[in-house]
């Protein structure tokens, strides 16, 4: 069963996304304040968190940068802040999807599958080999693992958009991915227009893998058309 850590302030909420949920399969655990939700991710790890980002102790995009430090859980932002700023700063903490209140509880339901899906099969072609490594400047791609590693030997931790969007470039590479292709692949076929996420997830992946992210070798925009891997 998988488990949801609500975050949010209002008792309300809570309360109406605990039942949803629960109604809906999933094993969910509570927090209203983001000290709360950090001592709850630590101590019973959750599989997917919902977190509001106007907390009492905490902004929630310290939360996201808290639970980043140790954790690629998927983070889905439900928020009243509806300023474009907002939604990139909690993109580039580390958060794999943002939905604005008032909202309806059919569509987090949606985007909640639409997550666990991506963690359960991500994307590519099944038919890639299994063990299939790919360099990124200093950093070994380990598809098969699910595992980046630096030429030292630390890990990077990767949330699952960005696991899913690195694997579809790196599974065709050479190949231009198009934006509708990532777009739908990644996010599913509503997401026809939102390529601001994929600029954000792309410079995301480039601090973390390329030796020079302003000037990037192997993860590469071509502009007004996509993506491509170049090995």
């Amino acid at each position: 069963m998988t488990r949801v850590l609500v975050v949010d302030d209002e008792p309300q909420i809570l309360r109406a996304l605990r039942i949803n949920l629960r109604a809906h399969g999933y094993d969910v655990e509570v927090a209203d304040s983001g000290a709360g939700a950090l001592r709850a991710a630590a101590g019973h790890p959750p599989d997917l968190v919902v977190l509001d980002l106007g907390l009492p102790d905490l902004d929630g995009v310290e939360v996201i940068r808290g639970l980043r430090g140790w954790t690629a859980v998927p983070i889905i932002v439900l928020s009243g802040r509806v300023g474009s700023q907002d939604k990139v700063a909690a993109l580039d903490a580390g958060a794999d999807d943002y939905v604005t209140k008032p909202f309806g509880v059919d569509e987090l339901l949606a985007r909640i599958r639409a997550v666990t899906r991506r963690i359960a099969t991500p994307p590519g072609d099944p038919g890639a080999p299994a063990t299939a490594t790919h360099r990124i400047g200093s950093h070994t791609v380990h598809l098969a693992d699910h595992l980046v590693r630096h030429d030292d030997g630390t890990a990077v931790r990767l949330t699952p958009i960005q696991w899913a969007m690195l694997e579809m470039l790196l599974r065709h590479p050479g190949k231009l991915v198009s934006q509708r292709q990532l777009l739908q692949e990644v996010w599913g076929p509503a997401y026809h227009n939102e390529t601001n996420y994929l600029r954000q997830y792309m410079a995301q992946l480039r601090r973390k893998l390329e030796d020079d992210p302003a000037r990037p070798r192997h993860l590469i925009t071509e502009p007004g058309m996509g993506y491509r891997y170049r090995p």
